[in-house]
């Protein structure tokens, strides 16, 4: 399992604003990680004392990033993904800092090129579907 640790080490999302635990399984096409963050007073992305639902579209785009990390060549660095669309979300809650005990980040690629890369993800908790969606990634987009 790699750690919170790990993450950080290798995504740019640093501090507070890193919000996965842990990668709990992950395939050349998926991504499942752990976050136990969502439950912090001082979550970076709480807004009126609270960390609503839309949110977990962030958690699914740092999975997004820690798979894109783990599928890059180990003599390269990872090249960096900028999340350009999200489509089809579906919220099944209202916040997620009001649920006690770990949520699930899902994550799985559905197609891609050396460019563009369409996911599926899911947030949730206990089993339960908080949050799901599919999301576009733009690698390089300063080459563009």
């Amino acid at each position: 399992m790699l750690d919170h640790d790990w993450i950080a080490a290798h995504i740019p999302h640093q501090g507070r604003m890193c919000l996965l635990d842990a990668v709990l399984d992950w395939s050349d096409s998926t991504i499942v990680c752990r976050a136990d963050s969502h439950t912090a007073a001082d979550h970076p992305l709480r807004a009126d004392g609270r960390l609503g639902i839309a949110a977990g579209i962030e958690y699914a785009a740092q999975a997004m990033a820690v798979h894109g990390v783990l599928l890059a060549p180990p003599t390269q660095p990872p090249r960096l993904g900028y999340l350009t669309s999200v489509r089809g979300v579906q919220m099944h809650a209202a916040r997620l800092d009001d649920l006690a005990g770990a949520l699930e980040v899902r994550a799985e690629r559905l197609s891609g090129d050396a460019t563009l890369i369409l996911y599926r993800f899911q947030v949730l908790h206990e089993g339960r579907c908080l949050l799901d969606g599919r999301a576009s990634v733009v690698l390089d987009a300063q080459a563009l």
